[in-house]
C-alpha cells in the first residue's frame, strides 16, 4: 500500500505516519511538565500533568453506573482535558494570563495536535476538548468535578506525604461550594472528614 505523502509549511514531506509519531512526541512532552500548582508550593517531587489526568481516568471508574453517565466518555475527557498543556504549559491564575487569551493558546495548541492527529482520531480528541471546556454535556460536567477534587485528594496526600498536615489549605479554599455531582460531594466530605480527625490528631 503506497503511503500518502503531504507537504508541510517548511516544504517536507510527511506522511499521515509520521504525522502520527509527531503527535505521540508532542505527547510525550507533558510528561516532563510538572503541576504549576504543586511547583509554586514547593512540594517535594511534584506531579507531572498526566499523573493527574490518569488518576482522573481511574476515578471515573468509581462513578455509580446509576448516574446514567457515559463513563467511557468520561474516562476519555479526563485523558484528554489538559493535552494542550503538551504546547502552552500548565497556565494557572498566578500567571496574569486571562481566560480568554488562556482559552485562544489552548485551542490554537488543540488545533495544532488535531492537524497531526488525522482527520478520525483528531476530530474526536478537537470534540471532546471542545466538550469540557464548554463544559455542555453532563460527562463534562462530571470531569470538571473530578478534575476538582483529584486536586484536594492530591493535596491531601502531599500534606500527608511530607507530614504537613494543613500546609495545602489554599487548594481546599478554591474549590468550596463548586462540586455540582451530590457523589463527588460525598468524597468531598468523606476526604475532608480525614483530613481534620488527621490534624486534630497531630496537635
Amino acid at each position: 500500500m503506497e503511503r500518502k505523502l503531504e507537504v508541510n509549511n517548511d516544504g517536507v514531506s510527511s506522511s499521515p505516519q509520521m504525522k502520527m509519531l509527531r503527535f505521540f512526541s508532542m505527547i510525550h512532552k507533558l510528561k516532563t511538565i510538572k503541576r504549576a500548582g504543586w511547583v509554586r508550593t514547593r512540594v517535594s517531587n511534584p506531579e507531572s500533568v498526566p499523573d493527574h489526568m490518569y488518576r482522573m481516568a481511574i476515578m471515573s471508574m468509581f462513578i455509580p453506573s446509576s448516574t446514567g453517565v457515559n463513563k467511557n466518555r468520561i474516562m476519555k475527557l479526563a485523558l484528554i482535558h489538559d493535552m494542550a498543556e503538551c504546547i502552552v504549559g500548565d497556565i494557572t491564575p498566578f500567571d496574569n494570563v486571562s481566560k480568554d487569551e488562556k482559552y485562544r493558546r489552548e485551542q490554537e495548541a488543540m488545533q495544532e495536535l488535531t492537524e497531526l492527529a488525522g482527520p478520525e482520531v483528531g476530530q474526536e480528541i478537537y470534540t471532546l476538548w471542545k466538550e469540557y471546556e464548554q463544559q455542555s454535556t453532563p460527562e463534562a460536567k462530571w470531569v470538571k468535578d473530578l478534575d476538582r477534587y483529584e486536586m484536594i485528594q492530591q493535596a491531601f496526600d502531599y500534606e500527608k506525604q511530607e507530614n504537613k498536615l494543613g500546609s495545602l489549605q489554599e487548594f481546599f479554599d478554591c474549590t468550596k461550594g463548586k462540586f455540582q455531582n451530590e457523589e463527588i460531594k460525598e468524597w468531598v466530605n468523606e476526604l475532608e472528614r480525614q483530613r481534620d480527625t488527621n490534624i486534630k490528631e497531630s496537635e
